[in-house]
């Protein structure tokens, strides 16, 4: 039984760890988004987009609201990425504590 509980703690810990790792590469996306968005504001009206190798020229408010969507969504993503974190915290913690208590005994 204990062995079970210490596979269940390193299968929680390694599901936490991914998390987290999304969180962080979500978290950066955002960042370089709002960013871009900060950047687009101060620009004039060219504004080019690079895609694969290419530089392309396109629309500022065509770009400003594909931006604003992807910030959006990545924010939402975000949200839902550190529900999961807190979701696996607690579990974690909860597991960690039966263990202890067994190990105490």
């Amino acid at each position: 039984m204990e062995e079970k509980k210490l596979q269940e703690m390193q299968f929680l810990e390694q599901n936490l760890q991914n998390v987290l790792l999304q969180k962080q590469a979500f978290q950066m996306e955002l960042s370089e988004t709002k960013a871009a968005l900060k950047e687009i504001e101060k620009s004039g009206e060219d504004v080019f987009k690079i895609v694969g190798q290419l530089m392309i020229k396109t629309d500022k408010a065509k770009m400003q609201d594909e931006l604003a969507s992807k910030e959006k969504v990545l924010g939402l993503r975000t949200k839902t990425i550190e529900k999961q974190e807190t979701s696996l915290t607690e579990q974690l913690d909860k597991l960690r504590e039966e263990i202890m208590k067994k190990v105490k005994k």
